[in-house]
């Protein structure tokens, strides 16, 4: 060991136990205004005459503890952070995550005989193909590792992209990987590529821009005004006739304000697929995660989500998020494709040489993946698989599913509140969103605010029907259900009496 590694190794122990101390001062979801002035006032002034000089690691640490952390917001620490579809770190995840940046891996090229990374990699892929049952990992031959739902949607549309005009072009032809959109759209007679969906993500639309489709490609087609975020079948197969146009559909699963799935089960899938097969189209299934529904026990308390689920394995591709429900650090996203040949059509790195990994089942991920240097963000993903296995996250899931439904039927017994999308529903369609807004509309004006203004619980504000609403998104392992549930009811219970009385 060098000198210099000797030197910082007693700064390293200090550190990592002042990280922990800093993480565990609090449990609050949201800073303080007066932390986040503090932390603003005390970033470098590009002014100031010693702006680039060094300050040496220790008092760096001390601004970055000091300063810095307190100003960051307690989604990892709270359990009541809801504003996004946000989990927390499970204490294997963040040790597994201090391990990656430690080794500081380059996953990039498979090496079998330099590291075992690309393997734990396609190990944590095979895991959580059977966690959520999609069948076996050989079916899922094009398999990775993304920053998350963004990357993984723009991989779908990208693989969707290949797959459809090449299903129009002559065989053996070049497609956009190497022709490009244009020329390759010109040779399979296509003059349209359109995206069908039903109240898909906003990613979407940015995946669909970054492959070259447009914005304007994404076409929402709801089934009806009461249930906007699933998928009109009939309207499916009217677009799919269309002339000289190639499709892609995308299945939300879950609709990210109500939790709610784009279709209703196996059969909407089977005749999907049925579509899709006869027009030469490619279903992609965002399931970031409303797919985490097929790891709930199979019990009957979540028999309808299972159900919502069901045949979402019938996709050509489909994204998962583990910085949501499988709890693991930010970024970490994973992108299932069915055939490996599609995948690497969009992403290979031709004539590089020295990039090959050679003869190998895994491929180098650079030749899958949207990115040439990556960090090894599956470790985290593997170390929660094998901590906790199927039993353990299912309880984590079970938990999370019963906090949300409480807080559901808590609103929809209000007198004050409206439950959303539709207050009559059966509430085991909630799975992890619930949606409301206050009956008296001056108070949804501030409702969000007065909530996060408690720093007790942190939602996030949007819009339903033109009206503005709040929504929770339970996501995080530290839920405790009885005690969580009592601060929303005596928190919302306050918030009224203080606006009523003044």
């Amino acid at each position: 060991m060098s000198q210099a590694q000797n030197d910082h190794l007693p700064f390293l122990k200090d550190a990592y136990h002042r990280i922990r101390q800093s993480a565990s001062s609090t449990t609050a979801p949201l800073p303080t205004p007066q932390q986040l002035s503090a932390a603003r006032a005390s970033l470098p002034n590009p002014a100031d005459p010693n702006y680039l000089s060094s300050r040496g690691i220790q008092a760096t640490l001390d601004h970055l503890l000091n300063d810095i952390a307190p100003a960051l917001n307690g989604q990892n620490q709270s359990s009541r952070y809801w504003g996004f579809v946000t989990g927390g770190s499970l204490p294997i995840a963040e040790i597994a995550d201090n391990i990656v940046s430690a080794y500081d891996q380059n996953v990039s090229v498979h090496l079998p005989g330099q590291s075992i990374a690309t393997e734990v990699e396609d190990a944590a892929l095979k895991m959580l193909i059977k966690l959520l049952d999609l069948g076996e990992a050989d079916v899922w031959e094009g398999r990775t590792f993304t920053t998350g739902a963004t990357g993984s949607n723009t991989l779908g549309l990208a693989c969707g992209r290949e797959g459809v005009i090449q299903a129009k072009l002559p065989a053996g032809a070049d497609g956009v990987g190497e022709l490009g959109i244009l020329a390759a759209c010109l040779k399979a007679g296509i003059k349209e590529i359109q995206v069908l969906t039903s109240m898909g993500h906003s990613s979407l639309s940015k995946a669909a821009s970054v492959v070259g489709l447009g914005r304007s490609s994404v076409k929402e087609l709801p089934y009806s005004a009461d249930e906007p975020w699933r998928l009109d079948l009939v309207a499916v197969e009217r677009e799919l006739k269309r002339e000289g146009v190639a499709s892609i559909i995308s299945v939300s699963a879950g609709e990210v304000n109500t939790g709610r799935f784009a279709t209703t089960g196996k059969q909407d899938m089977e005749k999907l697929r049925v579509l899709a097969d006869r027009h030469g189209a490619w279903i992609h299934v965002d399931g970031a995660f409303g797919i985490f529904a097929r790891a709930l026990p199979a019990t009957k308390e979540f028999a309808r989500l299972r159900e919502y689920t069901g045949g979402l394995e019938l996709a050509d591709s489909i994204t998962v998020d583990g910085h949501k429900l499988l709890n693991v650090p930010y970024d970490c996203g994973m992108f299932f494709t069915r055939k490996a040949s599609v995948l690497t059509s969009v992403c290979k790195n031709p004539n590089a040489a020295y990039l090959s990994s050679g003869a190998s089942d895994i491929q180098s991920p650079l030749n899958v993946g949207l990115e040439n240097s990556r960090r090894f963000r599956a470790l985290p993903a593997y170390a929660v698989l094998l901590s906790e296995g199927r039993e353990k996250i299912a309880e984590i899931l079970t938990r999370t599913v019963r906090l949300t439904r409480g807080i559901a039927e808590g609103i929809r017994a209000s007198d004050d509140f409206v439950l959303l999308p539709d207050e009559d529903a059966n509430i085991e369609d909630t799975h992890i969103i619930v949606l409301f807004r206050a009956k008296d509309d001056s108070l949804n004006d501030v409702l969000v605010d007065a909530i996060n203004k408690g720093r007790e619980w942190y939602v996030s504000g949007t819009s339903w029907n033109g009206k503005k609403a709040v929504r929770i998104a339970v996501s995080n392992w530290r839920v405790d259900e009885a005690a969580d549930l009592e601060v929303v009811k005596r928190s919302l219970k306050r918030i009224v009496q203080e606006y009523k009385s003044a």
